[in-house]
């Protein structure tokens, strides 16, 4: 690879770069965690901003009584509903993106069991659990 930038800067006419390595390791866990907080931080403070503008625009619709001034009105509270929505959502999948811990014991369902050996085996499995 050092060769071919070599080879690149000769042609070209230009200064070699040099190629800087990052072995930094990020944890996706943590990114994903950061851009959900940030994500849900922002949508909140929409939904706080949004209430006390939609208080305002519904006062002022029912002053005017314009058909117009109503239907911002209902613009911005079906925006205020979405947001909520939006905010529901990005907790269900910061859920489904974290790893799972499971309790095989109590959540085990079996459909179809099915024995290999033979029958003495099975009668004496049997009698050992009774």
């Amino acid at each position: 690879m050092n060769n071919l930038n070599e080879k690149l800067s000769e042609a070209l006419e230009i200064q070699p770069l040099e190629i800087k390595q990052s072995t930094e390791i990020v944890e996706i866990k943590d990114v994903v965690d950061d851009d959900a907080e940030f994500a849900r931080q922002n949508i909140r403070d929409l939904i706080v901003k949004g209430n006390d503008a939609a208080s305002h625009i519904v006062e002022i619709a029912k002053q005017s009584e314009h058909p117009r001034a109503f239907e911002v009105a209902a613009g911005m509270l079906k925006n205020l509903s979405d947001m909520n929505k939006d905010l529901l959502e990005i907790q269900k999948r910061k859920q489904d993106l974290q790893p799972k811990v499971t309790n095989n014991t109590q959540n085990l369902n079996i459909d179809k069991a099915v024995f290999v050996g033979s029958t003495a085996e099975l009668l004496k499995q049997l009698r050992e659990n009774k």
